[in-house]
Formats: structure tokens, C-alpha cells, sequence
């Protein structure tokens, strides 16, 4: 059986990650801040852990509760408060950050020892095409009129430790993700695609064998080229 850590699993692409995965017949445990929030993750099968990436002590009794660990799904992330350079100031991007790059590491690392033990060692970090600079200077694409600077810098940098952690770690299956345009709460549900959609690279990706590739980066048509 595949045990999963999924954080910031009590909705929108967290939670549909955790149907996903709970259906391909992994044991998933639902990382979220707040246990009480997370009645749909329980009635979907999953067992439910507090979790919080921006503190140490709630990731290390998240991760010592753990049985075992094969697929960590880095998902937790905030969009943060400053979409301008008007509203922008250090806090600003320095809590968006704390979260969506930071936060990645604390969880990751903390997991290194069970994830060492599996036969099949996988981490999902899921991106964003807003942190691909490409896009963001690409007339027509989805990510091209995002105007805030934390969000898409955090989810670069995603990208970037994602290179590195598979670079360091080859007996690993380490990739990111990108949801794609996706109706969820963080646009107000503006998004063209369904959190199905929105899942479908972050799961293609938690389900890779140990002959997958590692060090990429994908959407749900498959791998975008650096």
C-alpha cells in the first residue's frame, strides 16, 4: 500500500488530490492548520493530521505520526496580500514566501527519513505556470496579466529547489506541478479549468514509477520544457 502526505488538504486541489490518490488505492493523510475543517478529506477515506508548513514543531508531530511515507504532495500555499507594486513591502512577500517555498522545505525535510525507507521514494511541489517567466511575458497566456510579484517569485522558486532536490536526491521521483487556470477559491473561482483538470498533472506525478522522470516540470498535457 502507498502511504501519501498531502498539505493544505482540506480544499479546492488539495482536497480533489486527496479523492484522486485515495481512489488510485493510496493510504492518504490530509494535512491541513485547522482538523476541524477537514470533515470532507475524512469522508473521502483519508486520515486527518494538523499540519501547519510554517511551523516546525506542527511539521515534525505531523510527520512522526506517519507510519511510513511514500508520496509527499507538497500543495499548501497562500496567494498573499499584494497584487501591485503600490501594496508591495518586505512583510508582504516574506509571508507568501514563509509558506510556498519555505514551507516546502520544512515538510520535505522533515520527511527525508521515512521517505528514505520507501521502495519507491516520490515528492510532488506544486507550481504554478505564474512562476515560469516565459509565460508571464507571453501575450495571451493565462499567466501573462498576473500583476502581484509574491505569488509568482514563490512559485519560481518552487520550481528551482524542485531541479535541485532531484539533482541531490536521484533515487527519488522529485517533479512540480502546474494546476493550470483552475475555479477554486484563490481566483474567486475565475478559473477556466475543474479541479479535476487542475489535479491531473499533480497526480500523474504522485503515481510515477521508479523509472518516471524526476527534475521536471508538468502540466496536465504533459512535460513543459524549461
Amino acid at each position: 500500500m502507498t502511504t501519501t502526505l498531502i498539505t493544505g488538504a482540506n480544499r479546492s486541489l488539495g482536497l480533489e488530490t486527496v479523492r484522486r490518490l485515495v481512489d488510485a488505492g493510496h493510504t492518504v493523510y490530509a494535512g491541513m492548520r485547522d482538523p476541524s475543517r477537514g470533515d470532507d478529506a475524512r469522508a473521502l477515506g483519508a486520515h486527518v493530521v494538523q499540519l501547519d508548513v510554517t511551523d516546525q514543531a506542527s511539521v515534525d508531530a505531523a510527520v512522526a505520526s506517519l507510519p511510513s511515507l511514500d508520496v509527499l504532495v507538497n500543495n499548501a500555499g497562500i496567494l498573499g496580500t499584494s497584487f501591485g507594486v503600490d501594496d508591495l513591502d518586505a512583510t508582504a512577500i516574506a509571508a507568501v514566501l514563509d509558506t510556498n517555498v519555505t514551507g516546502v522545505v520544512r515538510v520535505t525535510q522533515a520527511a527525508l527519513p521515512l521517505l528514505r525507507r520507501s521502495a519507491n521514494p516520490v515528492v510532488v511541489n506544486v507550481a504554478s505556470g505564474v512562476g515560469f517567466p516565459r509565460w508571464l511575458t507571453l501575450p495571451g497566456r493565462d499567466e501573462f496579466p498576473v500583476p502581484a510579484v509574491p505569488y509568482p517569485a514563490s512559485k519560481a522558486a518552487v520550481i528551482a529547489l524542485t531541479v535541485q532536490y532531484a539533482k541531490l536526491l536521484p533515487e527519488f521521483r522529485v517533479n512540480a506541478s502546474d494546476p493550470g487556470y483552475t475555479a477554486t477559491e484563490f481566483n474567486g473561482f475565475g478559473g477556466h479549468q475543474t479541479v479535476t483538470e487542475g489535479t491531473d498533472a499533480t497526480v500523474a506525478l504522485a503515481t510515477l514509477g521508479a523509472d518516471g522522470p524526476t527534475g521536471e516540470f508538468h502540466d496536465r498535457t504533459g512535460r513543459i520544457e524549461y
